[in-house]
């Protein structure tokens, strides 16, 4: 990596920071398609914004000389409660794709989730990276698809699943669409001029591995005719006629640590636990699904309250700071899935990149629990926090 890389990256002070360079280092199309939404991209917004709805409600005069943040997440040892959500193509915001993720992860104790969609093997990051990992996993209208990942899993060692379960259709997704973003890119004369002007990405995306979905390409080789619309993969390959008896099918063909994600109710919550999950990923998917739907934060006391401290209640969305990872845990969440976050830090520089995005993150979250006056995390309550505009949790 050049050292200029290396100084931009120090110079980075937050995650707003490492978004800046990202969005230097990508052509527009690449960039819209990690910074994007649905819709109005209103619900995009909220996920960020919902946190300052919150105020940290600090106790004083205790010994914070030693802070402690491990925890543990799909029954797996941490050492802070933030893990890596699990997102698609990676390798299209870096050549080094979801290993420099994994191993960044590794070097911090904290759980990585590799994505169904994403452009590494499940088998090669787990040959190739240690520490804690998690598949994201869908049930496909081929359902022995679905159990091939399941066995694949098992026999590569993750240690859980997270069932993603609000893509019954694709969100509407309108940056890409006037990109044209597709598999392999598909250059109009506007995206020619993006590309052109990021050599930097378009060279080694030239000379590197192809884009696609490296766990699904051999049963599914769509690619394999020409430029292939996101929007026409995803709906082809998802099933709208999924029930809670599929995930009681999935969490018996595991039979291991299993999330549910992209739920949002503590109704939903509750039958998911029912159905055999042991914890849950309160998501709208970053926003690119369902425009209109709440943030994620705002939910997470109510399905605590339902649940009750037994599973895993992971607050997925918004993350941007280590003190709204703070606000969460003390509404309830036992941890904060990022994604975008760590996506900024590996386009700006590769798994240095993704390194100083968690580095920031912890020290932000270490900062927040010493002046909050709380000491470990396990420790942290619902009177540390507040709603600010007299919200019911």
């Amino acid at each position: 990596m050049p050292l200029g890389t290396n100084r931009r990256l120090d110079r980075a002070n937050n995650i707003a920071d490492l978004r800046r360079l990202a969005r230097r280092a990508l052509p527009r199309p690449i960039f819209d398609y990690i910074d994007g939404g649905a819709d109005d991209e209103w619900t995009l917004a909220r996920n960020s914004t919902a946190f300052t709805d919150y105020e940290l409600i600090p106790d004083v005069l205790t010994d914070v000389s030693a802070i402690r943040t491990a925890t543990s997440l799909f029954g797996q040892p941490v050492s802070a409660p933030v893990m890596l959500a699990p997102t698609g193509l990676t390798r299209m915001f870096h050549p080094e794709a979801e290993l420099a993720v994994a191993r960044a992860a590794a070097k911090h104790g904290l759980l990585y989730s590799l994505s169904t969609l994403g452009t590494t093997r499940l088998e090669d990051l787990a040959a190739a990276v240690g520490g804690p990992k998690v598949f994201q996993i869908y049930i496909f209208k081929d359902r022995g698809l679905t159990a091939e990942f399941v066995a694949r899993c098992k026999a590569a060692g993750f240690h859980g699943l997270a069932l993603t379960v609000d893509t019954p259709v694709a969100g509407n997704r309108e940056r890409d669409r006037v990109n044209g973003l597709s598999l392999p890119p598909k250059l109009t004369w506007k995206s020619i001029l993006s590309f052109a002007a990021h050599p930097s990405w378009s060279l080694p995306a030239l000379r590197g591995s192809r884009f696609d979905f490296a766990n699904v390409s051999h049963k599914v080789d769509a690619l394999a005719a020409g430029p292939m619309s996101l929007f026409d993969y995803i709906g082809g390959q998802f099933d709208r006629s999924l029930t809670w008896r599929d995930v009681e099918w999935l969490a018996a063909e595991w039979g291991g640590p299993l999330a549910v994600k992209g739920l949002m109710t503590a109704e939903d919550a509750k039958r998911a636990i029912g159905c055999g999950a042991t914890g849950v990923m309160v998501s709208n998917h970053g926003g690119r699904q369902l425009d209109g739907a709440p943030a994620p934060i705002d939910q997470i006391a109510a399905v605590r309250g339902a649940l009750g401290d037994g599973p895993d209640v992971i607050c997925d969305g918004g993350i941007r700071r280590g003190s709204d990872v703070i606000k969460a845990l003390a509404l309830g969440a036992t941890a904060c899935s990022i994604g975008r976050p760590y996506l900024y830090g590996l386009a700006a520089g590769g798994e240095a990149g993704v390194d100083r995005a968690l580095t920031l993150l912890i020290e932000e979250l270490e900062r927040t629990l010493a002046l909050a006056g709380v000491i470990d995390v396990a420790k942290l309550e619902r009177r540390h926090v507040r709603a600010r505009r007299n919200m019911a949790y």
